[in-house]
């Protein structure tokens, strides 16, 4: 291990930070997404640092795969911008730049101030950086040119000690950005590691301030649950910690009144569980699996020999808030939901036995085009399966379970459907947010 130091006020030489060799971190610059690395390296061309920083590194010294990469350098946005042809720069409080490698994005962010005001762009370096990282174990940075990692920390010893600990002040921590109890949760059921007793008794002390998160970073941080791997230990780690209420209200106080709900929500989510770890990605089964217990063991239009698409498309948005997922993931879900019913009620799950899918379990229904010979046998057009906008007159097509649909009315004049909105905002949620990784 070598050692850097800095030259105090007085002239002496004080330690400021860890540098862990490949001997003793045992990584290899090949384990790094090839694109990230082009990213260090093409800033370390142009004269700037650069490093991988966050949970990549510690998924990294876990010997877990990481799911994304963030990169932190000295350059600032605009730099970055003009370096790489192919980003984006976003947010308004604090600037970050996306870097598109097809449906690839890496975050690229400029060392931030110590002390600033909010989110505002204020930026600094390294050694301030680090003490707005949350967890020690997320305030490494990985060098892949000289195959080293800086810890100011101490993150290195508690990556390998399993240990959770904040860099944050304890009385900061979680007041500044309530989400960071949710990531907490995240990094002990998931990468086994484990809270100190002072850092659990301020997380169950705060609990309240996530009914202050905005519904998009609440998105955010449910969709990386559902695509951990291992989302039924993490949800059960926020029921016991009186999370779920702040996160998913509905399921929450069913779980109190409906033990049918709640062994059901488990059971979808360790066969999800199962699904992610084989490889699934796709958000629209993700909200299928959240959704089927609801659809299934609580909602009366659920339960209908025909199941009413747009109002259960309705009801279903209701019950998981304050999670806002895109409209088109929900439509998707409900259909693969519609069409499994008799699977679920034979088996417990999604998935037939044989392990097949719908040929076109890919497309959007309300993308679904008739031929002009099937309008003129069905007297007019549907958008099979797509809930109207809000100003469209409805469809008066209802589904069965089979997938099937019924008319209540025909019509003579075809009605095209309205663009979908999204509840999309125009900034990313996660910078609003310090870097977790």
């Amino acid at each position: 291990m070598l050692v850097r130091y800095k030259t105090t006020e007085d002239g002496s030489a004080a330690k400021q930070a860890e540098i862990y060799v490949a001997d003793e971190h045992k990584l290899a610059p090949q384990e790094v997404d090839s694109d990230a690395l082009k990213i260090i390296r093409r800033l370390r061309g142009a004269g700037h640092s650069a490093y991988v920083v966050g949970g990549a590194v510690r998924d990294l010294l876990l010997r877990k795969k990481p799911k994304d990469y963030d990169i932190v350098t000295d350059a600032a946005p605009g730099r970055i911008r003009k370096l790489f042809r192919n980003s984006r720069v976003i947010g308004k409080r604090f600037r970050l730049v996306h870097i598109f490698f097809g449906e690839k994005i890496i975050e690229v962010s400029t060392f931030r101030a110590e002390i600033s005001a909010g989110f505002m762009n204020v930026y600094g370096e390294i050694e301030e950086d680090v003490k707005r990282r949350d967890f020690t174990v997320n305030s490494l940075y990985y060098d892949p040119e000289e195959n080293t990692i800086l810890d100011y920390t101490g993150g290195f010893r508690d990556v390998r000690a399993r240990k959770l600990k904040p860099v944050i002040p304890l009385d900061k921590i979680f007041a500044e950005d309530p989400v960071r109890m949710i990531r907490a949760v995240k990094y002990c059921a998931g990468g086994g590691l484990k809270m100190g007793f002072r850092l659990k008794q301020q997380l169950k002390r705060s609990v309240s301030g996530l009914g202050e998160t905005p519904a998009s970073r609440m998105t955010e941080e449910l969709f990386k649950i559902l695509g951990s791997g291992r989302a039924r230990e993490m949800f059960s780690e926020c029921e016991r910690f009186g999370m779920l209420r702040y996160m998913l209200p509905v399921t929450e106080e069913l779980f109190r009144s409906n033990r049918a709900y709640r062994d059901a929500f488990y059971r979808m989510m360790a066969l999800l569980d199962e699904l992610v770890q084989a490889g699934e990605a796709r958000k629209a089964r993700f909200m299928a699996y959240l959704c089927a217990p609801y659809l299934y063991h609580v909602s009366e239009l659920g339960g209908a020999d025909r199941i009413a698409f747009r109002e259960t498309f309705a009801e279903l948005k209701t019950a998981i808030r304050p999670m806002v997922p895109a409209n088109r993931d929900i439509e998707q879900a409900l259909v693969h939901l519609i069409r499994r019913r008799k699977v679920y009620r034979k088996h417990g799950t999604l998935e037939r036995p044989d392990g097949s899918e719908d040929e076109d379990d890919h497309i959007r229904p309300h993308r679904k085009k008739h031929s002009q010979q099937q309008r003129g046998r069905q007297g007019g057009t549907h958008t099979a399966g797509a809930p109207h906008q809000a100003g469209s007159r409805p469809s008066g097509t209802q589904h069965a379970a089979d997938g099937s649909s019924s008319h209540r009315g025909r019509s003579r004049r075809r009605r095209r459907p309205r663009p979908e909105q999204h509840p999309e905002t125009p900034e990313s949620p996660r910078n609003n947010a310090d870097r977790d990784g």
